[in-house]
């Protein structure tokens, strides 16, 4: 037997002016008002209702691919997406949800880092923050516990381990951590 898993990553820098707290409008996005309203209506949502053809072309079913997929959303963009598209948001956490019961009690989502920072490059104090905030939306948003936590860029040291495993969040290196002294 064969699996493949596929991991959706989906993280927008949070674009708001902070003088307006507002996204301005951003040409570049035309014909939208800005980039994540375009990336949403282009991936997003879709991904939340992605319709299956047959073969003649016409709609046989229409799948949530985020419940058969891992996934994670950085917790800036999911709060813009639950404030402006309330119904990819209500998308996203019923996948969740249905593939806790597909997968025997695991589901699809995971926890990120809170604001996408290369954790390596932070200090120990701002690593333990960007792991504790990301826990603590993903417990909010998911209403369970993160069974895996994103690391921005994929970038990674043993103190992040270290920090994510003394906070709940399940690693390879939790199996082999020594408690600290």
């Amino acid at each position: 037997m064969r699996y493949l898993c596929v991991h959706g990553h989906f993280y927008q820098p949070p674009r708001e002016n902070p003088w307006l707290e507002a996204i301005e409008m951003q040409d570049s996005a035309f014909p939208y008002h800005d980039w994540n309203e375009r990336i949403t209506a282009e991936c997003y949502a879709p991904n939340g209702a992605s319709r299956i053809l047959d073969g003649e072309g016409r709609i046989a079913k229409i799948v949530n691919n985020y419940a058969a997929i891992s996934f994670n959303f950085g917790p800036t963009l999911l709060s813009w997406i639950q404030d402006k598209v309330a119904e990819t948001y209500r998308d996203v956490l019923d996948a969740d949800r249905v593939s806790i019961q597909r997968f025997s009690g695991h589901g699809s989502a995971i926890a990120q880092c809170y604001n996408h920072m290369i954790m390596p490059l932070a200090n120990s104090r701002d690593k333990f923050t960007q792991v504790h905030w990301g826990i603590a939306d993903f417990r909010r948003r998911f209403g369970r516990e993160p069974e895996g936590m994103w690391l921005p860029e994929t970038a990674v040291d043993l103190e992040s381990l270290e920090l994510m495993s003394e906070q709940g969040v399940r690693t390879p290196y939790s199996r082999h951590r020594k408690p600290r002294p």
